[in-house]
């Protein structure tokens, strides 16, 4: 199957192409920072906001299929007004032009932060959060998002021919991470999972971008398991914590303290039942496995490398 890929050079892009390319599909990296992709992978640089561009590596690629990664890809990283216009512009052109160019499927990133944590107010109606839960985003980031899950559902209604959903990656952790790298922000995984603060911010969760990268291929290979317009979780199975997360959560988030008892059995605060029941996607890399012993004592040659060209 052709696949093409937004956003292919990124954290979880990288990851996405070479599962797919693994996976034995014709895969299309398109970003407009180039980036080293496995062998037999086709890569364009474009920005995919550009009407001319964008047709032009549709119709190079030819995708069968959709994944779409790229945009702003943390909350405040650029100015408010930046991250909504370059988030929900680039979703509704790059999903409709699948459509229109004949893909049978469109997948696209979502985000967790629609439910709208880290507000002194915020209160779930209940734990874990699954798609069910009702969204409230309060910074642009997570607006974006929300707006990505309705332009979905909007492009869906009228698309007989493509299946689009969504998927909402946790915290993504990409493979290098595990050894030391720096994370989206700046920390080790190590000194993460030691700081409960830290990891309180995302309410403990976290995914592996491979495992985050074969629920993306599920749902491009697999159509006609995804109901059109249908959004997944895509969260490892257990809390990125090393303490019982129940009486962890209402310590950095007092407003969860009623609903938290639910997670005493060791689930994490997010379900993704939806992606395992639909699709049979079983996240398997934790970081009880992954974290590697040295990583917060022994930079990664990625950190040594940058530390030697600083002047």
């Amino acid at each position: 199957m052709r696949v093409l890929v937004t956003g292919g050079s990124g954290r979880l892009g990288r990851s996405v192409v070479s599962v797919l390319a693994d996976r034995g599909h014709t895969v299309t990296s398109v970003d407009t920072a180039p980036a080293d992709q496995p062998p037999g992978v086709e890569t364009i640089t474009a920005d995919l906001l550009d009407d001319t561009a964008r047709q032009e590596a549709f119709t190079r690629a030819r995708p069968q299929a959709v994944v779409h990664l790229a945009g702003i890809a943390v909350p405040f990283a650029r100015p408010d007004v930046e991250t909504l216009q370059v988030n929900t512009g680039l979703a509704w052109a790059v999903l409709s032009t699948a459509v229109a160019h004949g893909a049978h499927s469109a997948v696209a990133a979502s985000s967790p932060t629609v439910y709208g944590y880290n507000t002194p107010s915020w209160t779930p109606r209940y734990l874990p959060l699954d798609e069910a839960h009702p969204v409230a985003p309060w910074h642009a980031y997570g607006l974006s998002k929300a707006i990505i899950e309705d332009t979905v559902r909007a492009l869906a209604r009228t698309s007989d021919s493509c299946t689009l959903s969504c998927v909402r990656p946790g915290y993504v952790v990409a493979p290098e991470e595990w050894r030391g790298a720096p994370t989206q922000q700046g920390h080790t995984m190590a000194r993460r999972l030691a700081d409960p603060a830290l990891a309180a911010t995302s309410l403990f969760n976290y995914v592996d971008a491979r495992d985050a990268a074969e629920l993306f291929a599920l749902v491009v290979e697999n159509p006609d398991k995804v109901d059109n317009g249908q959004v997944f979780n895509a969260m490892a199975p257990d809390p990125l914590a090393t303490g019982p997360v129940h009486t962890l959560l209402p310590r950095h988030h007092p407003t969860t303290a009623a609903a938290a008892p639910a997670l005493a059995d060791g689930r994490a605060v997010f379900s993704s039942h939806a992606a395992h029941t639909a699709l049979g996607w079983t996240p398997t890399r934790t970081w009880r496995e992954q974290l590697h012993p040295r990583s917060d004592t022994e930079p990664h040659p990625d950190q040594r490398a940058s530390a030697s060209q600083r002047p």
